[in-house]
């Protein structure tokens, strides 16, 4: 795995930012979510089965079709985690193609481990979404499934995006939004005593299964996160709202 080293942050004026319902300092955030990736990286793929019912698995293959994928294309995957949109991208494409990217060491280390262990060559890289580490122009394809919410500055992010995209490339953004009105109740219930009793049961950390319920709840909503798409030079942006809207699939292209 290859670790990319960040530039220093310094002389930078620091804000408060939302960590989930809290607000921490901005220079603090980044390392709150690696406390919590780092928590729950061993259990991850099982409660993600176990918490969506297995919804994340058709939310994903949503994703991959969009995509579109074709033989020859470059793909760089975002907040790759444990590697699921990789090892789809790779019946599409050359897996020396793909890109697999996370700031979390532990999650990441789960996804190379998957990759090794069924021979696919994909490139795995440490980075954080802020900064990469790509010349401009790099990529047919990028992809961030549940990710971005977590990022202490989703417009920095988005820019970058942008900017490793080549020309008429396109940017799929999957993640929890904003859920239809009627089902509302269901999904707060769910959210706030179902997922931390369960994250407690089975990965022995409620709080983190709380703050992740929370940072879905403090994640823009779908024409919000749309708009911010555009500001970071994004065109035709469209969603696509999944399961009465507790996810959505977000999509632009760069002109």
């Amino acid at each position: 795995m290859q670790q990319n080293s960040q530039p220093a942050k310094t002389g930078e004026e620091h804000h408060e930012i939302d960590f989930g319902y809290k607000k921490v300092d901005e220079a603090e955030k980044e390392g709150k979510v690696r406390e919590v990736f780092d928590s729950v990286a061993e259990k991850y793929d099982l409660m993600n089965d176990l918490l969506s019912l297995g919804m994340h698995r058709l939310w994903k293959a949503r994703c991959i079709g969009e995509a579109s994928v074709k033989q020859g294309m470059k793909v760089l995957d975002i907040a790759s985690g444990t590697c699921d949109l990789p090892i789809a991208f790779a019946k599409y494409t050359d897996p020396a193609n793909i890109t697999a990217t996370d700031i979390n060491h532990e999650m990441l280390a789960h996804g190379a481990k998957r990759l090794e262990q069924i021979s696919l060559g994909c490139r795995v890289v440490q980075a954080d979404a802020e900064h990469l580490p790509f010349p401009d122009g790099t990529f047919d394809v990028v992809t961030v499934s549940f990710g971005i919410r977590n990022m202490t500055h989703k417009d920095r992010a988005l820019a970058e995006m942008h900017r490793v995209l080549k020309p008429g490339g396109r940017l799929l953004v999957l993640e929890f939004s904003k859920c239809y009105r009627f089902f509302k109740p269901v999904y707060d219930f769910y959210s706030f005593h179902f997922m931390p009793w369960l994250g407690g049961k089975i990965a022995a950390d409620a709080d983190s299964y709380r703050y992740l319920a929370e940072s879905i709840r403090m994640h823009p909503d779908q024409p919000t996160f749309a708009g911010m798409m555009k500001t970071a030079g994004f065109g035709a942006v469209k969603w696509h709202n999944l399961t009465f809207g507790v996810c959505a699939l977000h999509v632009g292209t760069k002109s």
